[in-house]
């Protein structure tokens, strides 16, 4: 299981810009299946690996995330979304989502059984 980074749709200039030397830290853009596109900033730091999607018309949507998850994390990796205190809220983007996971931990999840029957709505 890890964390990485598609070189080939990094950022290499402007404000965003960098190059392989920063690890898993930059800007990406990223084409979804749909043919639409989303900016991504990712980074490893602080014990966590995090990714945030962004687009300019509207919130990123579930296949544009789910597309992101699996460019930076491997299948079986889980990561998650917070929906945090409304006193932590941080909002530099209107239309932005973040996906997290900390580094050395292994996130609980719930049996699949709780969400409803395997196979009734298919496989990803």
């Amino acid at each position: 299981m890890s964390f990485h980074v598609p070189e080939k749709l990094r950022i290499h200039t402007g404000p965003m810009g960098s190059d392989a030397s920063a690890g898993n830290n930059g800007a990406f853009l990223v084409r979804c299946n749909h043919g639409q596109w989303v900016n991504v900033i990712a980074s490893d730091g602080m014990g966590w690996e995090h990714v945030s999607v962004s687009r300019r018309d509207r919130v990123p949507n579930w296949d544009e995330m789910c597309r992101i998850k699996a460019l930076f994390w491997d299948d079986e990796d889980v990561v998650i979304q917070f929906h945090p205190r409304v006193s932590d809220y941080v909002n530099l983007h209107p239309n932005c989502l973040h996906l997290w996971r900390p580094i050395g931990v292994e996130l609980p999840t719930p049996l699949p059984l709780l969400v409803g029957p395997q196979g009734s709505w298919g496989t990803r």
